[in-house]
């Protein structure tokens, strides 16, 4: 479970998110959408801990910045980052360390295998294509087995097989009780994975809506998001 209550970040004074509180339920997939700058990164890295912030964050009812808190936190970032020096094998032995993880040869070839980077076990981090870099910042983001997952635009730079398994591990996640936070622009990307949307608009949320709520109303989510965010602006305007 992921519990965000009064979330306020600011820079200088800019006012990038305002008082955001919302509650996401494990085995759930939660889309996280919204315009360029309407506050969606500066939110998943207040999760991880990458920011200070005013307000209260719990990941499975521990504070984000306790350590066992971080141990079940799982983060694949919108821009990969690796050490150059490393290979994509020595990634996963570094993460493993970190982690303190026992037994996680198989784990970790069976990443590998599934994301089409076995054969690129060896290249360095300084080495990888744009697409084997998402790919590989995406292995590592599971390989730690977290039970909250933060995906920040994951399928941006992957092919179709990739996006493919992608999300078949989302619904695999789900399934197993875990709790998952998405930002994407690319809507239909999650089309039919989501189970609950937040729409973020100027680093407030202007709409939450369950997919039972918007399956009654008959719009879809391309719709509710452009209602919601279009209508917003042009309500600013006047």
């Amino acid at each position: 479970m992921l519990e965000v209550s009064h979330y306020t970040k600011r820079y200088g004074n800019t006012l990038a998110c305002d008082d955001l509180s919302f509650s996401l339920p494990d085995g759930s997939v939660t889309v996280l959408l919204g315009p360029n700058g309407a506050g969606k990164s500066t939110l998943m890295k207040g999760i991880t801990g990458f920011l200070r912030f005013e307000g209260k964050i719990l990941i499975n009812g521990m504070p984000n910045n306790d350590p066992a808190s971080r141990r079940v936190l799982g983060y694949i970032p919108e821009i990969p980052s690796f050490y150059p020096n490393l290979t994509v094998s020595e990634h996963f032995e570094f993460v493993a360390r970190a982690y303190r993880l026992q037994d996680y040869e198989a784990r970790a070839a069976a990443l590998l295998e599934r994301f089409s980077l076995t054969e690129h076990k060896k290249k360095l981090g300084s080495a990888l294509s744009k697409g084997m870099a998402q790919k590989l910042s995406i292995c590592l983001g599971l390989f730690t087995q977290p039970t909250v997952l933060l995906l920040d635009e994951p399928f941006i730079g992957l092919d179709p097989h990739a996006i493919k398994e992608l999300k078949h591990v989302m619904e695999e996640l789900r399934d197993q009780g875990a709790t998952l936070l998405v930002s994407t622009h690319i809507i239909e990307s999650v089309d039919m994975l989501w189970d609950r949307a937040i729409i973020m608009q100027r680093g407030t949320v202007r709409r939450t809506m369950t997919r039972e709520e918007l399956s009654g109303s008959g719009a879809s989510l391309e719709e509710l998001f452009f209602a919601t965010t279009e209508g917003e602006a042009a309500a600013a305007e006047k």
